[in-house]
């Protein structure tokens, strides 16, 4: 379905810290009502490129726009259009759930109109509402992720950065924000997502920008990443020294490198005409055929030799 026009697009962004190129010509786009899925292993140039979309950092390079201006023409004007709820919780705790959310609207300028009616409708939207007196620390790990996430939308911004939003929760609390989070893309917020959870990437993102190394390896929906990057199987299978030696030079005649390898089985990413070719080769292997995921890619992503 065609969209118009990119709320959020980044073009050729580079960053240097210490003198270490971290983010090497990165270009994304996130529409409204959309949720852009930014991920990658660690020192991949995820959080440095977060920094740079959101104005905690200034590209060396590079440009962001949002609606089709260049946001460097006017930086306040930019972040007043965004919410930024990080993966750290960061309450005063010397106010209560209510007074937090008055606070933090404070801040904007020009101010949000008719506050105490925005902290209300807050409250409820994100069943908050019982707690409204209480200090932050009374709140369970599930109901802390959702007062950040309303602090971060408390001033009505059009685009919402949600950093590692479920870390640390238990399944019930996560799936709780899952639904807040597919309730605020309906509403036609567009939103910027990190995780190390594949299984909430996969679930949340419409399309999927992945970095390795400071640069975008791949850029689609979930499915159409993992054919690209993967291919459409994964074979797992538990080797003995007998197929090992005979499947690790399959391999490399194939151009597919070195195993993926966890907790011993090892996790082979395969092409349907791969599978047939691996299928003929060995008919008495035993090993299991599945789908691929995003930790398939995100392990494939993490033992990639580093550039040098």
């Amino acid at each position: 379905m065609a969209r118009m026009p990119a709320l959020l697009e980044a073009v050729g962004l580079v960053k240097r810290l210490g003198g270490r190129l971290v983010v090497d010509g990165v270009d994304l786009v996130c529409h409204a009502g959309q949720v852009l899925g930014l991920l990658g292993p660690n020192g991949a140039g995820k959080t440095t490129t977060l920094r740079m979309l959101y104005g905690f950092l200034t590209a060396d390079a590079g440009v962001i726009r949002f609606d089709g201006a260049d946001v460097a023409r006017d930086v306040g004007s930019f972040k007043r259009q965004l919410g930024v709820c990080t993966q750290e919780d960061t309450f005063d705790g010397d106010f209560t759930v209510r007074e937090n959310l008055t606070i933090a609207a404070s801040y904007f300028r020009p101010r949000p109109e008719h506050v105490p009616h925005r902290v209300d409708e807050l409250l409820e939207r994100f069943s908050l509402t019982t707690y409204a007196g209480d200090k932050p620390e009374a709140l369970s790990g599930g109901f802390r992720r959702r007062l950040m996430i309303a602090r971060a939308l408390v001033h009505r911004p059009r685009l919402l950065f949600l950093d590692e939003p479920t870390t640390g929760l238990d399944p019930q609390a996560r799936v709780a924000v899952w639904d807040l989070v597919n309730g605020l893309r309906a509403a036609g917020l567009g939103i910027v997502l990190t995780t190390h959870y594949m299984d909430e990437a996969e679930r949340l993102s419409d399309v999927l920008t992945v970095l390795a190394q400071g640069k975008v390896v791949a850029h689609g929906t979930p499915k159409s990443v993992l054919g690209d990057m993967l291919g459409e199987h994964v074979v797992v299978l538990e080797p003995d020294s007998v197929s090992a030696a005979a499947v690790g030079p399959w391999l490399e005649t194939h151009g597919l490198g070195q195993p993926l390898a966890v907790l011993g089985a090892w996790h082979l990413p395969l092409s349907a005409e791969q599978l047939a070719d691996f299928a003929r080769a060995f008919p008495a292997l035993r090993y299991e055929v599945r789908p691929p995921n995003l930790d398939d890619l995100f392990l494939k992503l993490a033992l990639a030799p580093c550039a040098s």
